[in-house]
């Protein structure tokens, strides 16, 4: 620590009995790699250490800063391990000896008794209370009868766990008392605690989208329900959002917190910075905890694993870093290949020699991994700790290949060190220099874009290290030109397919889009062929124009475009402060449901215009009448599944064929129109008649069609 650096808050009382002991951690990422054979249980083996912590430094409570699960639909054997080990290190006979002022039914499961705080249940016998919210990997999904749900209402319905900070995306602001749309901004009411003298404010917001959060925040609507006595409260806000920058995601701002917050606990982000860092021109500070498991093999992931053990007397406050003795040993290298190779006199081009060099080198890490483990067991054993058996170390050598011919498979080299490592198969990471000359990039097609992993300095391993699905398809999307479905509309939709398992997603978005088309054309009256192009051109730049002011608002593409809402109160009072200390008026404006959108007269239309099945839906009434015929029968291909054929197994069934009558019938209705479109018809004589009689009477009726057709 610096000289100018102010020494970390203390807590100058030594009275127990109004100090609130809480161990912080954030982002366990449990099931991440679970089918890895050595990897596989570190995430639940720390997280069981984090319990045993809890229990050994006899906490109040577990705050969890979101990401307790590595996906958003964690597989049985994840949830059946956390909620054995809570039930193992969380339920007792040890009293809670925090005292809930809030109200227990505030998140409490719609339709049923129980409250939302699991220890004011006489039905069970919890000790040590665990507050979560949820993160970016285990946030809410669905629209189910109960709205969005996520791994964390199967725990807090089950009383493992309480369930903060979630906030419901509805459909309508109709459909919910308290929205969460960007016509109400964000409301957090807290679990407001009390132990001897000490009172604790608790404010848990889940993960949003990181755009999004800094919008409330800086329009000044994010509302904090607070006591009318906030001076008096610790107050302590826990987010899970972007701290720095990661491209193209944007960052949350440090300093639009409200100035009656104390302490800010952050999760997302996972290097490990416990020590409470000061905010330039704000009162409070911030602490992140970083992961308490490896999810990648970068720098942040280097700095040893901790949790954190908070305590809270009045005002003061101090936290103390616990280190995690069952995480991995990790060592990160990095070396430039060309200047090893002058500085130890061997050629980049003899693959024996590089190598033999970069053999060397991992090894080197190894023990210097081996090392590091073998000090830190030898240090909590002066503690009066158990020895741990030394654990396999991740080991990562990041070699920059700049005017190197060509390098070895890293895979192959990596199978040198199984036994030795826990990660042989990514040991090395082959990187290049990202400068070059405009004149060597080439120009970019639909079929085939420029995307970022195809510069032609990166190896295949190098490829596959930098792939990220979300940037490919916005620069696959950015290089197609679409004409009918916007870019930013369907890279949405296929993050959702990817990301949330989402099977609807790209479906329901492209439906929805083709209707909003049609709905616009339709406005537009009479269109002639040659403006047709250029009115879907307006219209497909119109809804993704839309489409990225709601995401820029938080919404989804799912809702219908609304109205600003009407003028904020005045502008000088802070929004964030409201009054819950139990007067009728305290929030009360927030809890109205939201008067419903004006319509507007351009926006996407949900519904689509009736037709009977196998007649053109008439678009436009103009010459044009025919192309637009033919797009909306090809878009009822694509949406209508083919009719079921039910078997016909006796001969008076085969010869009685009404569907033949029929189909014939309708092509002589619309083959005036075109024929390029009803290829689908070609297949109405059936090939299932016994008789020559049956098809003879079939060829007459089916003459017709087949003349169309062959125009």
């Amino acid at each position: 620590m610096s000289d100018n650096e102010a020494p970390p808050p203390t807590i100058r009382s030594s009275y127990q009995e109004d100090i609130i002991k809480i161990l912080v951690a954030t982002d366990n990422h449990i099931g991440y790699l679970e089918r890895d054979p050595i990897r596989g249980q570190d995430s639940i083996n720390t997280f069981k250490e984090i319990l045993q912590l809890a229990v050994k430094h006899d906490v109040d409570m577990i705050l969890l800063g979101g990401d307790l699960f590595h996906e958003n639909r964690p597989s049985r054997d994840c949830l059946y391990q956390v909620m054995a080990l809570l039930r193992e290190y969380t339920f007792g006979d040890k009293p809670v000896q925090l005292e809930l002022l809030s109200n227990p039914d505030d998140g409490r499961a719609e339709g049923y008794s129980f409250p939302a705080v699991n220890y004011e249940d006489s039905n069970l016998n919890v000790a040590i209370p665990v507050f979560s919210i949820h993160g970016n990997h285990d946030d809410p999904q669905g629209a189910g009868p109960e709205g969005a749900l996520c791994a964390l209402d199967v725990l807090s319905v089950s009383g493992l766990i309480n369930y903060m900070g979630k906030f419901d995306l509805p459909l309508s602001s109709a459909s919910n008392p308290n929205p969460v749309e960007s016509d109400s901004g964000i409301s957090i009411r807290p679990v407001l605690l009390r132990k001897g003298q000490t009172r604790l404010g608790l404010y848990g917001v889940g993960n949003v989208k990181d755009a999004r959060m800094h919008f409330e925040l800086r329009s000044n609507r994010v509302r904090m329900y607070m006591p009318s006595d906030k001076e008096d409260w610790f107050n302590v806000l826990v987010v899970h959002q972007n701290r720095v920058p990661h491209p193209p995601t944007p960052a949350v701002p440090e300093g639009l917190f409200d100035d009656c917050i104390d302490l800010v606990v952050w999760g997302h982000e996972h290097d490990c910075r416990i020590v409470p860092e000061p905010v330039a021109g704000r009162p409070y500070h911030i602490t992140q905890p970083g992961s308490s498991v490896a999810t990648s093999l970068g720098e942040g992931e280097g700095l040893e694993k901790h949790v954190a053990l908070l305590q809270i007397h009045n005002k003061e406050f101090e936290l103390k870093p616990l280190p995690l003795r069952t995480v991995r040993p990790f060592m990160l290298g990095d070396i430039f290949l060309a200047e090893a190779a002058e500085e130890e006199g061997f050629d980049v081009s003899d693959q024996i020699a590089v190598g033999k060099f970069l053999r060397a080198r991992v090894n080197a890490l190894i023990d210097q991994a081996n090392q590091l483990w073998d000090e830190r067991n030898a240090h909590a054993v002066e503690e009066g700790e158990e020895e741990l058996p030394r654990m396999l170390p991740l080991v990562r050598l990041k070699v920059d290949t700049t005017n190197v011919p060509a390098m070895s498979n890293p895979i192959r080299f990596g199978q040198e060190f199984t036994g030795r490592i826990a990660n042989p198969r990514d040991v090395l990471s082959f990187h290049r220099s990202k400068a070059r000359s405009a004149a060597s990039r080439t120009a970019t097609s639909a079929d085939q874009p420029e995307l970022s992993i195809d510069d032609p300095d990166l190896t295949t391993s190098e490829k596959l290290a930098k792939v990220r699905v979300q940037t490919l398809v916005q620069e696959y999307l950015a290089a197609q030109e679409l004409q009918v479905l916007g870019e930013a509309g369907m890279n949405e939709a296929i993050r959702m397919f990817v990301e949330k398992d989402d099977g609807w997603a790209i479906q329901t978005h492209v439906s929805n889009a083709l209707r909003a088309l049609m709905k616009g054309v339709q406005e537009n009256g009479e269109v002639d062929e040659e403006e047709l192009d250029d009115v879907l051109v307006k219209l497909k730049e119109q809804h993704n124009h839309e489409y990225l002011e709601k995401a820029r608002m938080g919404k989804t593409a799912k809702g219908k475009s609304k109205e600003k809402a009407s003028a904020q109160a005045d502008s000088d009072a802070d929004s964030m402060l409201m009054e819950v200390d139990g007067g009728e008026d305290d929030g009360s404006d927030f809890d109205e449901p939201v008067p419903p959108p004006k319509k507007k007269k351009a926006a996407p239309a949900k519904k689509a215009a009736p037709a009977k099945k196998g007649r053109g839906k008439k678009a436009v009434a103009s010459e044009s009448e025919e192309v637009v015929e033919l797009d909306e029968d090809d878009d009822e291909e694509e949406d209508e599944a083919p009719p079921k054929v039910t078997k016909k197994t006796n001969r008076a069934a085969v010869l009685s064929q009404p569907a033949k009558k029929t189909l014939a019938k309708k092509t002589g209705t619309k083959g005036k129109a075109s024929s390029s479109g009803q290829g689908t018809l070609s297949f109405a004589p059936s090939g299932r008649s016994s008789t020559r009689a049956a098809a003879t009477r079939a060829k007459g009726k089916m003459a017709n069609v087949v003349e169309l057709d062959s125009d």
